[in-house]
């Protein structure tokens, strides 16, 4: 009975914490931190503890395989250095200052490097807080670095945990071992499963959407499954596996699987990450009533510590990488649209929130080691990991007003981009038109019907392209916004016209029915123009 009431909370909780948060006008996951904290402290769930296993093959594979599906690959190889960079050196230099700092604090320097290890990634799913707020490019490489890095952190960790309980020893030929079966292994178990879905999906036929969603579901914690069991990284083959399908689902997979997976999945991922920030707050509840009698004052300057470390070595990365690449890019770096303003840079290195992965290492660490003692300062490496994400996600509440003084540029280029290609591609299938009329056998003045629709739609298009040039001082989004905000409203006229002769007795119910599901596929055509990032 106790699961059920506590699956009842968390969904009162998601459902509440997201209308908060937008009243309050605060990151919903702050909201949901806290409500977890309020769920966490009503005595009879006080016993309720989460599982490390639940966050890394429950919550994990699925937030990761879609937020890979959905990331620019081309933005990633445009900016791979930076990426790679990112989720290598700022990890590891993340981890050892957290250990050193820790350890200062009377930490040993096994559990010091495990509780580092634990709170170096950013969290992909918490990026999306900011979505909203900046450009593509700058989101991309956020999302790209939390896809990543895990993969190291997670190396680093399994080494000092190891090395803590007794049953690895550091030697370089064995941490190179570690590292290329981490990211090597895990990145072709997940091209290989990749290209396996990809195989299957492409001998899909019409009516099998349903088992299409399936193969889709399966696919990401298959991927992270056989990863695992070999030793190697499954944070790596779901990233890959994901990023591999982002491209070829296009070609292979049929339209009615793909508008129900984006249904699907965005249902799916809402749930999961809403719980999961409410479980975090519920399990640092949890880790508070675990401490020790006299714990908790060093828990807590323990826990700012790491968390100011975490925050000044973001800082003081993005600020030296970025003098380093603005001599050696020289030349190149506003032609590549990478830019390494003062300001652009704070807002990049205030975004790197700790979530799902930081809170499942922490979580994992072994009861005991060896010989049978515990594991030294394990709650209290769970407790300064969870107020790390708190700590971290918090400056969500900062971010708005720190993206607005840093004045960045509104991002045109997704907009003019969508508009090129939609025009181009009208003015191909419209080129297309009259062998394709003939190969169907189209009757003339239906094909000619065709034409004329489309083509006020190319020209349409064409018109925006010509009349909003890139060096304007203008938001491209706005004729977009302008143009659905019109025909929704021509749409709701449509309805109402619809609806009143069902009513007056002039139509059945089952012609009103019809027509309505006619309208609304054409309000959601109209509304996947609306961003929804």
């Amino acid at each position: 009975m106790l699961g059920l009431v506590l699956v009842v909370l968390l969904g009162i909780a998601v459902l509440s914490g997201s209308a908060w948060g937008e009243r309050l006008r605060v990151a919903p996951q702050v909201v949901l931190l806290v409500l977890g904290v309020l769920i966490g402290v009503v005595p009879s769930l006080r016993a309720v503890e989460l599982p490390s296993e639940v966050v890394l093959l429950l919550f994990l594979p699925a937030l990761l395989f879609w937020e890979s599906l959905s990331t620019s690959l081309r933005e990633i190889r445009r900016h791979l250095t930076d990426v790679t960079l990112a989720a290598t050196l700022l990890v590891l230099a993340s981890a050892g200052a957290v250990a050193c700092v820790a350890h200062a604090m009377g930490v040993g320097w096994g559990p010091a490097w495990a509780l580092g290890a634990a709170v170096a990634p950013t969290d992909a799913t918490a990026v999306g807080v900011v979505a909203r707020l900046l450009p593509r490019r700058d989101i991309t490489l956020l999302r790209a670095e939390s896809l990543l890095n895990d993969g190291t952190a997670l190396v680093v960790y399994g080494i000092a945990v190891g090395v803590t309980v007794g049953t690895e020893h550091v030697t370089v030929a064995h941490v190179s071992r570690l590292f290329l079966l981490g990211y090597g292994g895990g990145a072709l178990i997940g091209y290989v499963a990749g290209v396996l879905v990809r195989r299957i999906w492409a001998r899909t036929t019409e009516g099998e959407a349903l088992r299409g969603q399936v193969l889709l579901l399966l696919t990401p914690f298959s991927a992270y499954l056989v990863a695992e069991y070999v030793e190697a990284s499954g944070v790596v083959a779901v990233v890959v596996c994901g990023l591999m399908l982002s491209q070829s689902a296009p070609r292979t997979v049929r339209a009615e699987v793909r508008v129900q997976a984006q249904n699907f999945w965005t249902v799916a991922t809402y749930l999961l990450n809403g719980s999961l920030f409410v479980l975090i707050g519920v399990e640092l509840v949890h880790s508070v009533l675990h401490l020790r009698d006299g714990q908790l004052p060093r828990a807590l300057g323990t826990a700012f510590a790491v968390a100011g470390t975490l925050i000044a070595v973001r800082f003081a990365y993005y600020f030296t990488v970025a003098g380093f690449f603005r001599v050696a890019r020289r030349g190149t770096a506003r032609a590549s649209g990478t830019t390494y303003s003062a300001r652009r840079l704070t807002v990049s290195a205030l975004s790197g929130f700790r979530g799902a992965i930081s809170l499942a290492a922490a979580l994992g660490i072994p009861a005991t080691v060896h010989n049978g003692t515990p594991f030294p300062d394990r709650e209290l490496i769970v407790f300064v990991t969870g107020v790390v994400i708190v700590v971290t996600v918090a400056q969500t509440v900062l971010l708005p007003w720190v993206v607005r003084w840093a004045r960045i540029p509104r991002d045109r280029a997704v907009a003019l981009e969508e508009w090129r290609a939609e025009s181009g591609a009208l003015n191909e299938a419209l080129a297309a038109l009259p062998g394709l009329a003939r190969r169907l056998d189209t009757a003339p003045e239906v094909a000619e019907a065709v034409r004329a629709a489309w083509q006020v739609e190319a020209d349409a298009l064409a018109l925006r392209c010509r009349v909003v040039p890139e060096d304007l001082e203008f938001d491209p989004q706005r004729l977009t916004d302008d143009a659905t905000a019109l025909r929704l409203a021509l749409l709701a006229e449509r309805r109402a016209v619809v609806v009143r002769l069902r009513d007056e007795g002039d139509i059945d119910d089952t012609v009103l029915r019809r027509l309505q599901g006619r309208l609304d596929s054409e309000e959601l055509h109209l509304l996947r123009h609306v961003p929804v990032e």
